[in-house]
Order: C-alpha cells, then structure tokens, then sequence
C-alpha cells in the first residue's frame, strides 16, 4: 500500500482479482420492469471523526478521491451522502461518480454513473452540513465493492474523515479523474503515532453513506461501537468485520436488512479523544440513518479502561436505549468482551455493567458478546482462537462467533 510522500511508505497490495459481475437483479424488483415504490435504506455507512491528523491537514484541491465500500444490501437506484461535519469552511465537489469496483483502483467498465446535486454536477458544502446526491439509476448489489469518486476543484481544508477505514481508499495526482476507468494513484493513505504506535491506514474522507431504494418492509440496523465494531483484528480489504458477517448471514437467511457499521475506533460513551463519544453523535450516527429500525450497542470498553465507572457506562447505556425507544427503535444491547490484561478493578466493572445489561430490562434484548467468546477456563479473556492477540480485539473467528451470537429473529419483525 502507497502512502502519502511525507510519512511513511507500505509494500504496495497486489491487486486483487477482478470480481465477477452476476450478480442478479433484487429480489423486488425481478421480473417487473419497474421500480417499486419505497423509502431509502442504509446499505452502508461509517462514523465521521475530527482531522486531527498533520498528514492531510492540507486535504485535495485539485485531486480526486477514489473510495471503496461494502455494501449489504442492494437496490436499482442509489444515492450518495458526503459529509463536512468537521470541516470550518465551505468544501466545493466538482463532480462526483459511482461504479463497481474492478481491481485495486480500477473500476468495471461501463459501470460508472454520475453523480449530481440537483441536476448539477458539482455542489457545496457547507462547514459542518452534509449533502445528499440526486438519485441515479444503478444497480447495486449486495455484499459487493462499489467505488465513488470524488472531484475536488479547489479548498478542502483537513477533511473529515474515518481514520481507521480497514480499506485501501485512493488519492489521485491533480486532475478529475472521476470518470477514469483506472485512477492514477499518488497515495492511498498515511501513518500517525497512536497511544506510542505507528498506526497506517488509509481513510474515507468526506464520504459517510450510501443508500438504496428499497420496498417498506426492508430496514436497517445499525452497529453502535468502537473498534471492535469497526473492524479490529481483521484484514484490510477483507471485509471480516462482525458486521459484515452479520450481513452475510441475513442474506443467506432472505433478510432484506441494511448493516450500518457505525464503530469508531477509541470510540468512549463519555469521553473525546480521537471522535466525538457516541452519546454526542447518536443523532448524527443512529437516529438519522437511512430507514434504521434497530440498533446494536457495543460500548463501555474503553470508558472502563480509562478509569470511568461502572455506574457512568450504565447511566450512558441506559439514556442511548431511552433514545432510540424515543425514535422507534429497537435496541439491542451487548455485553462488554473479556479483557485478560485489564485490571482487576477493570474487571470488576465490566462484570457489574454486564450484570445491568443482562438484568435491567432497558433494551429490548440482550446479544451476550461475552458469552460467546470469553474462554470458560478463564472467563476474564478471550478464547484463544478468538483472540487477536492482543488480549482485547476478536480475531477473524472472533468476529465470525460474534455474528453468530446475534439470534436473527430479532430482526424479522
């Protein structure tokens, strides 16, 4: 992976092999002809954090974004969300477009569609707002890699961004490459110091959501968490998070639902350390996703870790059930993984906010993450094989036994 000039430079990924195309029409929509009538649903999205990174304080004028997502579900007619909710000043798109992805940077010829912003190819967005895109005809698949383009003309500023995207996103050399069939890469990312560590990565910059026509009864859930919800412990590009498997499953199961992973690495209840904490951007992150109907909370870890107490975690899970029953929805509530190298008093508090999730009858269910994957030789840790090896993150398999703890009935209806 290339990073940017300035920082430190990766080995460059080999380019991953073409995906086939068959990917069939939606089940709705087969045989009709026609569009169905509908609400927009999340297909995909990410928590947006602060640019507290020098790398890219001066962000892209004059270059071109090209950025990859997952998609979970799919649809006929798409529109894309971009984001400017930490910028200071006025960010300009000059254009913007959606394709399958080929390999690497490259995209499936003939797939691409533009984007536009009431009829206008370009559009502006203003220091702490967001701008949705016009609807375009486009057929998305589920669970498949799309890749939007962005054109900046001139001013971005530092971005607001997802730091730890577990994707290789590209940056073009100047010029509106958008409608490029291989983009010319100048960087696809940097490396920061992170709690005394190098951490390379390579972010998703402005853009927070993609959404897809869909019939009423199709929803979505969204996955309230840090980094074990964003991906810790798995590959880039492979697209093992807990939540993509959950996706997996719901499709094998014929469950049209949305999976909206809104983890943020550091991610606190009561804190502000590398984003917002998620009380702050609950509105933002959950109650305004496109078509949510239930969320799933994974947080207190890392408020624990720091030295917050049990009676905080449960005061904050308490008011974000309160929140989303205020909205409609159905919260679902996890309970905190072990922690081998934590310390006892640690230990102490996430057994007694465990107690309160399992016991208190705020949400509507509990999904026990604990259950699932502490070792019962000794339930303070992860079972080997589910551990990354840092004590704390899920490995791969670990992310897979989450999924699988999660009983899809409680999204049937």
């Amino acid at each position: 992976m290339k990073y940017l000039p300035a920082v430190h430079v990766l080995t460059r990924r080999q380019a991953l092999a073409l995906p086939a195309l068959a990917v069939g029409t939606c089940a709705w929509a087969q045989g009709t002809g026609q569009l169905p009538s509908g609400h927009w649903v999340g297909t995909w999205s990410t928590g947006m954090q602060p640019p507290r990174y020098p790398p890219v304080a001066q962000g892209f004028p004059g270059r071109t974004l090209r950025q990859i997502v997952f998609t979970s579900i799919g649809g006929q007619r798409v529109r894309v969300r971009f984001s400017n909710a930490f910028g200071t000043a006025p960010v300009n798109i000059g254009a913007a477009r959606i394709a399958l992805q080929g390999s690497g940077a490259a995209i499936v010829p003939g797939s691409d569609r533009a984007l536009t912003f009431d009829g206008k190819s370009g559009v502006a967005m203003a220091p702490g707002a967001s701008v949705l895109s016009d609807a375009v005809d486009f057929e998305v698949p589920a669970r498949r890699s799309l890749a939007v383009s962005i054109f900046f003309p001139g001013f971005t500023g530092a971005p607001t961004l997802r730091f730890r995207s577990r994707q290789t996103n590209y940056v073009s050399p100047p010029g509106n490459f958008t409608a490029a069939a291989s983009l010319p890469v100048e960087s696809t990312g940097f490396c920061v110091m992170q709690g005394g560590k190098q951490v390379c990565s390579s972010p998703w910059y402005f853009l927070d959501g993609v959404e897809v026509l869909a019939p009423a009864e199709v929803s979505a859930i969204v996955a309230l968490g840090d980094s074990i919800t964003g991906g810790a412990g798995t590959r880039d590009n492979a697209n093992q998070r807990w939540t993509d498997v959950l996706a997996r499953r719901l499709q094998n199961e014929g469950l049209v639902r949305g999976v909206l992973n809104q983890g943020i690495d550091g991610n606190t209840l009561w804190t502000t350390y590398l984003s917002q904490n998620a009380q702050a951007r609950f509105q933002r992150d959950v109650l305004d996703a496109a078509g949510v109907k239930y969320v799933i909370v994974l947080l207190g870890i890392n408020d624990l870790r720091t030295g917050v107490v049990a009676e905080r975690v449960i005061a904050a899970l308490q008011q974000l059930a309160v929140r989303a029953h205020a909205r409609g929805l159905r919260a679902y509530g996890g309970t905190l993984l072990p922690n081998a190298n934590a310390a006892d008093s640690v230990e102490a508090a996430r057994q007694a906010v465990n107690r309160w999730i399992r016991g208190s009858g705020a949400f509507d269910a509990v999904i026990d993450f604990d259950a699932a994957l502490r070792d019962p030789a000794w339930p303070r840790r992860l079972r080997p094989a589910y551990d990354s090896g840092d004590t704390l993150h899920p490995s791969p398999a670990g992310h897979e036994a989450l999924a699988n703890a999660i009983d899809l009935e409680l999204f049937r209806s």
